[in-house]
């Protein structure tokens, strides 16, 4: 068996890397927390970054919680890149309502151009994937998820409507290519995008139609950013840099950088899991308070295993978040 487990590992990444593969930029849809904690902020720069590379396509960025300025931070950034244009959506009643303690979201409103003033003047979280997964080939979209899975949960339990005939669970069946989701501890934990709101998550990962990715808690733990895009004295003016400068000094534990897990979910979900990590298949297996464990056993699921070295994708992390719009 120990023999096996090598082989079994890389069988199954070759197969999910072809799986990842297309021509073409990836047709992405981002979900965030962006607020309770500020990685969300790196895994958006380092999205747009992959754009400017010409190997993403942001559809959509969209919002799992719903505190107000939520859609507004969204704006700032986007803008930043320079694309106003892309579609913003925030979360209904159904979300938690949870912010920044470090009010970094009120220095970049305060500081930022942004169009988006208030939380309403965005689109509603269900609708705006409705709306884009409707227009879209199928089979096309990869939805990365770097925090609550309640947009998930909500867009399984839609109905049709003017956008499409069909449900939430047959459209996401229909036009979603994968999940690529920061949540759970591998090979078992407790992990806070899925324990804030558990109810959703179960019901979203039980319910999902297709094949899910998971970047669990111990990949983003050991990748510490931030600290080279804040010492970069070349870069003025940014958001993102505003973000690491405020929050950094305002925690002990980020002296060296901030803990990367958003990031890694961004980057698998663009560029595919190698020469990054190496696969584990199976499912996850969660109890009603969000704890998970891993069903080693066939599964559509998989969780990234460590495969390059941490300082290696750590820097690599580190240069796409200093990225600077592309003119």
């Amino acid at each position: 068996m120990r023999l096996l487990i090598p082989f079994l590992l890389l069988s199954v990444g070759l197969i999910y890397k072809n799986h990842a593969q297309q021509a073409g930029p990836v047709n992405i849809i981002f979900d965030t927390d962006m607020g309770p904690d500020y990685d969300d902020v790196g895994a958006l720069a380092v999205l747009h970054a992959l754009a400017d590379k010409g190997e993403a396509n942001i559809l959509a960025t969209v919002a799992s919680t719903r505190y107000e300025g939520v859609a507004s931070v969204l704006d700032i950034i986007n803008r930043y890149f320079n694309r106003p244009d892309i579609p913003i959506g925030v979360a209904g009643s159904y979300a938690l309502n949870m912010r920044d303690w470090q009010h970094w979201s009120d220095s970049l409103r305060a500081t930022y151009p942004h169009t988006i003033k208030a939380n309403d003047e965005a689109f509603d979280a269900v609708r705006l994937y409705r709306t884009i997964l409707a227009a879209q080939p199928d089979e096309s979209v990869v939805v990365v998820t770097v925090g609550f899975l309640s947009n998930l949960a909500s867009l399984l339990k839609s109905g049709p409507d003017e956008f499409s005939p069909l449900n939430g669970k047959d459209l996401i069946a229909k036009k979603v290519k994968h999940l690529v989701s920061m949540a759970g501890k591998f090979p078992e934990g407790m992990e806070f995008n899925i324990e804030e709101d558990a109810e959703a998550a179960v019901f979203a990962i039980e319910n999902w139609p297709g094949t899910i990715l998971y970047s669990g808690f111990e990949i983003g733990e050991k990748i510490k950013t931030g600290i080279p895009l804040v010492n970069d004295t070349s870069i003025q003016n940014s958001p993102i840099k505003d973000v690491y400068r405020i929050a950094i000094p305002m925690a002990e534990g980020d002296r060296d950088g901030r803990m990367s897990w958003d990031q890694t979910a961004v980057l698998v979900a663009v560029r595919g899991p190698e020469p990054y990590y190496e696969l584990v298949k199976g499912q996850i297996m969660l109890q009603k308070n969000g704890y998970n464990r891993w069903n080693y056993q066939n599964g559509s699921h998989f969780h990234l295993k460590e495969k390059m070295p941490v300082n290696e994708v750590e820097r690599l992390i580190n240069e796409l978040m200093m990225h600077q719009p592309s003119q």
